[in-house]
């Protein structure tokens, strides 16, 4: 079933997309050769606690961690490890805050110290990926319209679209209706209505879209190997427009 919120919810999950914004503004300060993502996921969960918040997935379906940590071939779902990054990795970092049950989803690629004129343009491709279905969540669209928006740009970059992980509804459980998928047909599927809170996370690989399940049962990961960005705000459809509760400054 699909919910449509009301403003006090809107407002508990800006709230708690404000509090995301300022982790992952410190997470970008701190990210440098030589650190573990085990230590990013230790600094989540203080700042995560200092903020009066919690991180939602941690526990989610068993899982154990407050962030996923994708690194380099790793579509999604990274567990943080002991294992330094370095220079040259691209590293996406996903959370979920509860802010007072106000819920705020949001995944950043980082890159590590310098980055290659490939893996540059990836990131920036997702990024500009993820805004182009951004701007398709309007009142009276269609789920396709996102989706269709997002695979005819990334991929007239000579980049490919993940089918096997979509984007979500969202609030007052972390996984609702509907599926947001990143590819499509556009005025195809679930018409777009105000109220409506949507996670909308484009996953974009350097070579085949195609995916592979690690032994842990979470981890996601190319099947060539090629490398993946991520990039994912939390929107609501208002008569006025996408309102984007992550947004960075």
């Amino acid at each position: 079933m699909i919910t449509r919120k009301s403003q006090r919810e809107i407002e508990k999950m800006q709230a708690a997309g404000d509090v995301l914004v300022k982790c992952h503004k410190e997470i970008a300060k701190i990210i440098k050769p030589g650190i573990t993502t085990m230590e990013i996921d230790a600094f989540v969960e203080k700042f995560l606690a200092e903020q009066g918040a919690t991180p939602e997935q941690k526990g989610f379906s068993g899982y154990p961690y407050a962030t996923c940590a994708s690194i380099n071939d790793e579509i999604c779902h990274g567990f943080p490890r002991e294992e330094q990054l370095v220079e040259g990795d691209i590293v996406t970092i996903d959370m979920v805050v509860n802010l007072n049950g106000g819920l705020a989803d949001s995944a950043w690629t980082y890159k590590v110290g310098n980055l290659d004129e490939k893996g540059e343009k990836l990131l920036d491709v997702t990024k500009q990926s993820l805004y182009k279905g951004i701007e398709q969540a309007q009142p009276g669209n269609r789920i396709g319209d996102i989706g269709h928006a997002i695979q005819t740009y990334a991929e007239g970059e000579g980049f490919s679209v993940v089918r096997d992980f979509t984007g979500h509804g969202i609030g007052p459980t972390l996984h609702e209706e509907p599926h947001i998928p990143h590819f499509g047909l556009p005025n195809k599927g679930t018409r777009l209505k105000e109220g409506m809170v949507i996670t909308i996370e484009p996953m974009i690989n350097e070579g085949g879209w195609q995916s592979k399940m690690d032994s842990n049962n979470w981890t996601a990961r190319t099947v060539d190997q090629g490398r993946s960005a991520q990039y994912e705000h939390t929107v609501v459809i208002t008569k006025d427009g996408p309102m984007v509760t992550t947004e960075q400054d």
